[in-house]
């Protein structure tokens, strides 16, 4: 279909090897004039919890409705603060603004992308104070952080542990933006296990856009948790406040997961397990071909993770060039973040300026997604690293 061209990302072939399968759930939604909530979405989430080997999981609209219902439903609203890193897609950030709560940052691990504890720690000791019910107190704002939001980027879980063990001192909730990894996994020395993304944290919110590992086929999100009371409120909050209809104890929205999509999810959960171990083999083919290759920096999987590579990203300082180059011979990369939240226009009212995230802003500039999915192919990715070794040794 794409003759010489390596796409950055092929939907199409994966869609016409499930196209029966999908097609039936369409049949079957129409067969029942079930299209919101009933026994597709209900068969999905007990299907998803017992994938994230969570008690619950709560069908949502989008990864955004997710980060924000989980905030809202832990209690996080007007006058908390909410720590998150810049280097992140804005639905993590405006999930919070959307929950009532203000945002703050702490730079990033410098190899892993994902938040760094140590940083982390340092923003509790230089720039906050000890607070009511021993929760932190801003000291700029006089905001109380209330939560922390770690983004599990590209796929690899950040250090949970270290993250859980501070939220705890703090007496914070932790929602995990696990919004990119699907099935990946962290091992915890605390708890001495393998965990899966959206198991650690209070709350923990996934997108099923339809680039993403699990994706639907259009809008659909959920939220996972093992608090029974914060799922019972994720469900109202998701249906106009109402547990029973037309009861509504709350104001809430309208972020129900429709039953169709539902349906597709369940048919592709079969396939999820294959899909990531196709990506891990194609990550490691890159890492194999790469090699030796000083200019490119590839991605670090910590020996305490197994990464989904929802995104395989490199770094390089010739990024631009380098993107171009390779789109001139029909190979097709991604810049995924070219510019981190705190220096978006949308946030110019919190008043940071370049250098306020060192780490970020140097990854910002240098990172680039090579092309990734589970149907990539060896000879595809040997055109890729070519690419990659005639524009170094062209001097470009």
């Amino acid at each position: 279909m794409y003759n010489d061209k390596v796409p950055f990302l092929d939907l199409i072939t994966q869609h016409s090897e499930l196209e029966h399968e999908l097609v039936e759930v369409f049949r079957e939604a129409l067969g029942r004039a079930g299209f919101i909530g009933g026994p597709m979405v209900e068969n999905f989430e007990r299907e998803f919890a017992a994938y994230c080997d969570t008690a619950h999981c709560v069908g949502l609209g989008s990864g955004t409705d997710a980060l924000r219902f989980a905030l809202m439903a832990l209690g996080v609203g007007q006058g908390d603060m909410v720590i998150t890193v810049p280097n992140t897609f804005i639905a993590t950030t405006e999930a919070i603004s959307q929950a009532g709560a203000s945002i703050a940052f702490v730079d990033i691990d410098e190899r892993t992308y994902n938040m760094d504890p140590e940083k982390l720690r340092a923003f509790f000791e230089t720039e906050c104070a000890p607070g009511p019910k021993g929760r932190p107190v801003h000291k700029k704002s006089g905001r109380i952080v209330t939560a922390v939001v770690p983004v599990h980027l590209y796929g690899q879980m950040a250090n949970m542990d270290a993250i859980m063990e501070l939220a705890a001192e703090h007496r914070l909730k932790v929602v995990e933006d696990a919004c990119q990894a699907h099935g990946a996994k962290y091992f915890s020395i605390k708890e001495n296990c393998w965990k899966t993304a959206g198991s650690t944290g209070h709350a923990a919110a996934f997108s099923f856009y339809p680039g993403k590992n699990l994706g639907a086929c259009g809008e659909a999100g959920a939220a996972t948790t093992n608090d029974a009371a914060v799922a019972k409120t994720m469900k109202m909050i998701r249906d106009h406040g109402q547990a029973q209809k037309y009861y509504h104890d709350m104001e809430g929205y309208n972020g129900r997961l429709d039953a169709i999509q539902a349906g597709f999810l369940s048919v592709k959960m079969k396939h999820l397990p294959a899909w990531t171990e196709a990506r891990r083999a194609a990550a490691g083919r890159y890492n194999e071909l790469l090699r030796g290759m000083d200019e490119i920096i590839t991605p670090l999987e910590d020996e305490r993770s197994k990464a989904v590579y929802h995104l395989y990203v490199i770094r390089t300082q010739r990024r631009d060039e380098l993107q171009a180059y390779l789109a001139q011979n029909d190979i097709f990369a991604a810049l995924h973040y070219p510019v981190p939240l705190h220096l978006q226009k949308a946030y110019a009212h919190l008043g940071f300026k370049e250098g306020s995230y060192p780490i970020s802003e140097q990854a910002a500039n240098e990172i680039l997604s090579l092309p990734m999915f589970p149907g990539l192919t060896a000879s595809q990715q040997k055109k890729v690293v070519e690419g990659i070794r005639k524009f170094i040794r062209s001097g470009n």
